[in-house]
């Protein structure tokens, strides 16, 4: 993936965060991945993208990211279909709240007649948080800001030693992108390459490891992999809650990832029933 370069200015020496930039850059320019969420600038795209990325592999996304605009190609298709269709779409991707959420915003963007533009207004579509809208205004929109994910707050916190760092004068989305790449190819969590990256010259962290993260409760018998089976078994059809436990049962219908119907049976949200 090449991009145009940043020009130097004659006679001005760059400081060490101007380098920093000029070196991850021209990084990116050749080693930037190529995903389909970057050839486009439509904010419901992006917005998807960006709610499908959340905890899960690139790899995962890549599968089920088209085919979902393909159906449902603006917010205002996304809004029009039934939960249950979404959340029949969504399974495999995990944490299922987080496909309403997405519906939901995709039916406020419909209810105000265009899409948000701003930070501020983004943060207000049901489950956009600070970096989601960031990322939106920034990808979208053309907004100058660093959009903070773990990946970005480590590559700079390790190079820089702050995460309040400004991207190069009109290139945010060009520095975004390469922070995210770099972070997740190279500038790893628990044993960096310091080898291979562009930054390693004057990174205080270089040959560092790091303490392992905290790993997330086992997944194997636990209530969100009961959560996640009972939703996968409603996809095939309203059935009694006879023998699921209780706790899961009333979780679902508490985060609206089901409901329990006036026949008794318990059915995915917005089910459609026959006449």
């Amino acid at each position: 993936m090449r991009h145009a370069r940043r020009a130097s200015v004659p006679g001005v020496p760059p400081t060490a965060r101007e380098k920093l930039q000029s070196a991850l850059l021209a990084w990116f320019a050749e080693n930037g991945r190529d995903l389909p969420w970057r050839h486009t600038r439509d904010p419901y795209a992006i917005l998807v993208s960006e709610v499908m990325l959340q905890q899960t592999q690139v790899a995962r996304v890549l599968e089920r990211y088209p085919p979902w605009l393909e159906r449902w190609p603006t917010a205002t298709a996304l809004a029009a279909a039934p939960a249950a269709d979404v959340l029949r779409a969504w399974s495999g991707l995990g944490y299922n709240r987080r496909a309403l959420g997405l519906q939901n915003a995709a039916r406020r963007v419909v209810e105000l007649g265009e899409f948000p533009r701003t930070i501020d207004e983004l943060e207000r579509l049901p489950g956009v948080g600070p970096y989601t809208a960031r990322a939106i205004a920034c990808f979208a929109f053309d907004a100058q800001v660093t959009a903070l994910d773990t990946n970005v707050r480590r590559v700079l916190e390790r190079s820089l030693g702050t995460t309040d760092a400004e991207p190069p004068p009109g290139r945010a989305w060009h520095w975004n992108q390469a922070l995210f790449d770099l972070g997740a190819q190279l500038c790893l969590a628990r044993v960096p390459r310091c080898e291979a990256c562009p930054l390693a010259a004057s990174c205080p962290s270089r040959g560092q490891t790091f303490a392992p993260l905290r790993r997330q409760g086992r997944f194997e018998g636990s209530r969100r992999q009961r959560r996640a089976a009972l939703v996968r078994e409603l996809a095939a059809g309203p059935r009694t809650d006879d023998g699921y436990d209780r706790d899961v049962v009333d979780s679902l219908v508490a985060d609206g990832l089901a409901v329990r119907r006036a026949d008794g049976l318990l059915a995915l949200p917005e089910e459609v029933t026959a006449p």
